[in-house]
């Protein structure tokens, strides 16, 4: 049986930079610029370890030009997080994720979101950044922006056939996140030669790990 063709979600998240038509002003190239500057010097250094004078020489701006379009340090770092995090990855792979079972579509989701952050590693070591030095601070600001349109996934698997809990939605999201994140994070580990670990990670999420009685 064909698969059918997902809907586009009605919802359009925050282009990446490097996606993104340049910026047409000078000001708009400026910013975009101390920007960039920004995400390079934090992933290698560290929010507390970068200085504002790093972030102007890096951008090839006198230190003083940066006040024109940041008041201090936090905001480059809040401007690089909503330009530059995992969730601009996870939203798409999500999105055209295909599947006419609740099993297929789990599976290929979490297919592509594994996919995904393996080409967004940097991005990654950003949101460490800011949960280590910031305790997470920012970041739920950036979630409410993705959160209705990853909200669809959930409805989709919904609407697919095999049932589901009575578990919030909210739950499901987050759990399905979380889990396939640790599957990549986790990698590196041991357990990374069990064969079939993929597919294990996709029954926990889908049925647990207790037998059934």
């Amino acid at each position: 049986m064909a698969t059918r063709t997902q809907p586009a979600s009605k919802t359009s998240p925050p282009v990446e930079p490097s996606t993104a038509s340049a910026p047409e002003t000078k000001g708009a190239r400026t910013r975009a610029a101390l920007i960039e500057a920004g995400y390079q010097l934090f992933i290698d250094k560290g929010y507390h370890g970068t200085s504002m004078r790093e972030i102007a020489e890096q951008s090839g701006l006198a230190l003083g030009g940066i006040y024109n379009h940041f008041a201090n340090k936090e905001e480059i770092f809040i401007a690089v997080l909503t330009a530059r995090n995992p969730y601009l990855k996870i939203f798409p792979a999500l999105q055209a994720a295909q599947g006419e079972t609740v099993e297929a579509l789990v599976r290929d989701a979490a297919t592509r979101m594994i996919a995904a952050l393996g080409e967004s590693r940097d991005l990654i070591g950003l949101m460490f950044v800011e949960q280590i030095e910031f305790s997470g601070q920012h970041i739920q600001q950036i979630i409410e922006v993705y959160y209705p349109a990853m909200k669809e996934f959930i409805q989709r698997l919904s609407e697919v056939r095999g049932p589901l809990r009575p578990i919030p939605p909210p739950v499901l999201l987050r759990s399905f996140i979380g889990l396939f994140f640790s599957y990549y994070m986790t990698e590196m580990l041991p357990a990374r030669a069990q064969p079939n670990g993929f597919d294990y990670f996709v029954e926990i999420y889908l049925h647990g790990v207790l037998a059934e009685g």
